[in-house]
């Protein structure tokens, strides 16, 4: 396609509002597999929006696996497992190189890495030397073995998960492979409505080992969340909402509460989200609340409690509404 072309097609007010309906509809289509995780849903689109990854937390057994199978079916999507486990090799991640006796020579065997999201399950029951294999396909979107770079496909997003509870046997993750992933979202156990709801799904007959025979089909697909992405970057940002962005960052740093604050890098990724649930919600400029409503998700994994309000039973996420509350918010 002629560059030109291909700029105007980004340009594209229509194709941009059929690729914000079609990515509302996969919301709506995840749903119909996993039941009260409405933000963690709008969580992945948004990564997938602005092309970063995702730290999922939650206990076993809340849908974490479920929902990033149910988001690839109805994004078209390729999706691979890798278990994380205290033996596993950098070469189990990104692939290695496999001698073929036919040819008397080494070929490379792609791993799992080589997909469109790739589940990092109990990313912290591994190694630190197999979590960092994982930190220049996150950044640079390829894999080098024997010196050789090779391009991971488009999309690639990591959706990692923690599991909260049991940190025995566990290798916390540094806060410099933290500060890589654009969003940090929790799944909290359902209330007794929606767990009623997955029980009567299960009691009719709902498999989640067989997604398309719950109806869930694919309702959009890599194109347009290229589109979606072109038109999340389009979204106008007044100097006034950068400031207020950058001093919600600030502000971090300079809380009794915490030992280490937002990085400027976590500024540019509250930015990039805020822009993200902006267009997402119809509007193409970011207002205060949007940075508010994404400041917990994408800030909370890149702030560390002092061990004093660690002792006091102070909550992350508090901390950072005390901050959201004293910031001056723009006019």
């Amino acid at each position: 396609m002629d560059p030109s072309a291909a700029g105007a097609a980004d340009h594209d007010p229509a194709r941009a509002a059929a690729a914000r309906e079609a990515l509302s509809a996969v919301r709506q289509e995840v749903s119909k597999a996993v039941v009260g995780q409405d933000a963690a849903i709008t969580g992945l689109v948004i990564a997938l929006l602005c092309r970063g990854h995702v730290l999922l937390e939650g206990v076993p057994g809340v849908a974490k696996t479920l929902l990033v199978r149910s988001l690839c079916q109805a994004l078209q999507l390729d999706t691979k497992r890798v278990q994380f486990t205290p033996d596993l090799m950098p070469g189990d991640v990104t692939g290695s190189l496999v001698y073929d006796a036919a040819t008397a020579r080494f070929s490379f065997r792609e791993g799992p890495v080589f997909t469109n999201i790739l589940l990092a399950d109990e990313i912290n029951r591994t190694p630190p030397k197999t979590q960092a294999s994982l930190l220049e396909a996150m950044e640079e979107r390829q894999v080098s073995v024997d010196g050789i770079p090779r391009m991971l496909p488009q999309p690639f997003v990591v959706a990692a998960t923690q599991n909260p509870v049991e940190y025995e046997g566990t290798y916390p993750l540094p806060e410099a492979q933290l500060d890589r992933f654009l969003l940090k979202l929790t799944l909290p156990l359902p209330p007794r409505e929606d767990e009623v709801e997955v029980l009567a799904r299960h009691a009719g007959g709902f498999d989640p080992r067989d997604l398309a025979a719950a109806g869930l089909r694919a309702v959009a697909g890599p194109e347009e969340l290229a589109a979606g992405s072109a038109a999340v970057r389009r979204v106008q940002v007044s100097r006034d909402v950068l400031g207020y962005v950058v001093d919600v960052c600030r502000a971090t740093r300079s809380s009794p509460s915490l030992a280490l604050g937002v990085s400027p890098r976590g500024a540019t990724a509250l930015l990039s989200t805020s822009r993200a649930w902006a267009w997402l919600s119809g509007r193409d400029y970011v207002s205060p609340d949007d940075v508010k409503a994404l400041a917990r998700p994408t800030l909370r994994h890149r702030v560390q409690l002092r061990p004093e309000a660690e002792l006091d039973g102070v909550d992350v996420d508090a901390v950072l509404d005390g901050v959201l509350g004293a910031v001056p918010v723009p006019r």
